[in-house]
């Protein structure tokens, strides 16, 4: 494969990983944030520091980063879980930039002129299977009772809890397990980059992953998927256009937006079942144009 291509595909999925934790967070129990860049940089200058100061092997180095991430959203949680309407929302804004800024002064681990020398531990083979792994996971936890519980939190909160679930216990476990998904995207970054700079780690690069989710289709793994791929290699594809590219790109998401408000799978998955109920309405769409001659 060509090594451009493959770099665009590593790119994809490390995105990819990030996007599905935030997928379970806001398509699936209805919890917008705009912080898991700060998920990302804990998970990534964690598991940076294991293997370059204390040389553990890359995997376990990226899951210590996950728990590191996992138990920080822990915390954040319970200090903001409880908050109602959009301050969850600016709460999480907050957490994203002060992590960022505490990273800034941490002079070990670069500080704000940033970290290099990171091992070159994360390729093509390793991002795809921890993409498989993660994918698999993710959609047994949706299709299991936990994942109901959460679906019913997002579509109802109070008729939830009246119900018998307990709310702010699975909103803290689908923040937990968001942050974690988070954190080791933020390994596979430290160890493809080589290079770690809080900047990296920035408002945009929240925001990038919010709109990435939503492009896909809230409640839609695979539309998370597709979203990662395309948001991520759009601006790639279009690099001949120069300082026109991010333009273009902008214009790109917003006619999307207003054409599929629902994203471009819109809470639809690509499954088995539904492939071949989808072959068999096309084979049935085909013989009554052909008839119809």
């Amino acid at each position: 494969m060509d090594y451009y291509i493959q770099g665009i595909l590593i790119l994809s999925g490390i995105n990819l990983m990030a996007v599905l934790g935030l997928s379970l967070l806001t398509g699936f129990t209805g919890l917008f944030s705009f912080g898991h860049a700060g998920f990302m940089a804990i998970g990534g200058y964690t598991a940076a520091a294991m293997t370059v100061k204390y040389h553990i092997p890359f995997i376990p180095a990226l899951l210590i980063g996950a728990i590191v991430a996992s138990l920080v959203s822990a915390l954040i949680g319970v200090l903001t879980l409880k908050l109602k309407g959009d301050y969850f929302c600016i709460a999480t804004l907050g957490f994203g930039e002060a992590t960022r800024l505490i990273l800034d002064n941490m002079q070990y681990f670069g500080g704000a002129r940033g970290w290099p020398g990171i091992p070159a531990y994360t390729n093509f083979t390793n991002v795809i299977i921890i993409n498989i792994i993660g994918l698999i996971l993710l959609a047994n936890l949706i299709r299991s009772k936990h994942g109901r519980n959460m679906i019913a939190v997002r579509e109802e909160e109070l008729a939830s809890q009246i119900s018998g679930i307990n709310v702010f216990k699975y909103k803290l476990i689908s923040l937990m397990i968001s942050a974690a998904y988070a954190g080791i995207a933020g390994g596979l970054m430290a160890h493809y980059m080589t290079f770690l700079q809080p900047k990296m780690f920035a408002l945009t690069k929240s925001t990038e992953l919010t709109i990435i989710v939503i492009f896909g289709g809230l409640g839609s793994i695979s539309g998370s998927v597709l979203g990662a791929l395309v948001l991520t290699s759009l601006p790639e594809i279009l690099r001949a256009f120069s300082n026109w590219r991010l333009v273009i790109y902008g214009l790109a998401v917003i006619i999307i937006m207003i054409t599929r408000p629902e994203g471009l799978m819109g809470g639809y998955e690509f499954t088995p079942k539904s492939m071949k109920k989808l072959f068999f309405n096309l084979k049935e769409k085909r013989l009554k144009k052909s008839a119809g001659r």
